[in-house]
């Protein structure tokens, strides 16, 4: 399939990378800045990312990140800088454990716990990746939202969101699904090739989970991204990785919604590498505040 040229790629994922830039403040405190939002809100995935990489710095070479588990407390400001506050929690024979709390002023946005682990022999089994069209068969992210560029929310997708996103079913940017389904299988990388530590490509992984694990609940329902009267916000977010992978290189998410209910969603989604290799899992509950709500 032939492609709109992606002229952004450069310009968002520089954006991308800049927010994940944090400056050190002392041995366990740090500060980022935020992409800036349509909305003003802080973009969770974002947040997350940062969070992970605030905590991965404060733990010794050769540890590597395998599992978080993050609540949303609070929206964040786009506009101001957030700081993160790294706390030792154990460091082990073989396992550490930080928690990161995002402040901005007094007031926590966001607090997580990730573990991290010395790479060790074990045993090996994994479900298998379904089999779907391959990502270069498929309408990209870009070629969806490129007539719309000049409307804020695809100027955010288009310039800042470093991110491809290719949806095997449809993407649900703009219009709903014709036939609305439980499920949704996507590709997803970065928009070009990266040079960084594997703790940036798990970060990156992680931000861009956040893009689609709530889309298979809007699926079911009947909405899209641009319904008029759509509320959704990530309520938290539990992410393990399983083997190595690269943002950069296409991960198909096979995700689910198997509940809606009091105004909520859960999702999860497994995470797998284009030759079929399962490198992680994850798991959202969200808030949707939907026009005409069935739930």
């Amino acid at each position: 399939m032939e492609h709109v040229e992606d002229v952004w790629a450069d310009e968002s994922v520089a954006a991308g990378l800049s927010a994940l830039d944090l400056r050190r403040v002392d041995e366990m405190v740090f500060e980022g800045d935020s992409l800036p939002m349509p909305g003003g809100r802080v973009f969770g995935g974002q947040v997350l990312a940062q969070a992970l990489l605030a905590a991965g710095y404060t733990v010794e070479d050769g540890r590597i990140v395998h599992s978080m588990h993050g609540y949303f407390l609070r929206p964040g400001d786009a506009s101001k800088p957030i700081r993160f506050e790294v706390e030792l929690l154990r460091d082990g024979h073989s396992f550490s454990a930080r928690r990161t709390h995002a402040y901005q002023g007094d007031k926590p946005i966001l607090s997580m716990i990730a573990s991290f682990q010395e790479a060790q022999e074990g045993p090996e089994h994994s479900v298998r990746m379904p089999e779907v069209p391959p990502p270069d068969d498929l309408p990209s992210g870009i070629d969806v939202l490129s007539p719309y560029a000049g409307h804020p929310n695809a100027d955010f997708w288009l310039t800042s969101a470093p991110f491809d996103v290719r949806h095997v079913e449809g993407s649900i940017f703009v219009t709903p699904d014709a036939s609305p389904k439980p499920y949704q299988t996507a590709w997803m990388r970065v928009r070009r090739p990266l040079e960084v530590s594997d703790l940036m490509h798990k970060a990156l992984i992680a931000f861009g989970s956040d893009n689609v694990i709530l889309e298979p609940a809007l699926r079911r329902h009947g909405v899209s991204w641009a319904t008029q009267g759509l509320g959704v916000a990530s309520l938290d977010h539990a992410m393990w990785w399983h083997r190595p992978a690269r943002a950069d290189e296409w991960l198909l998410f096979v995700q689910d919604a198997p509940s809606a209910q009091g105004g909520r969603g859960m999702c999860g989604s497994w995470v797998f590498s284009e030759d079929g290799r399962l490198v992680a899992s994850v798991a959202q509950e969200g808030m949707l505040r939907m026009p005409s709500s069935e739930i």
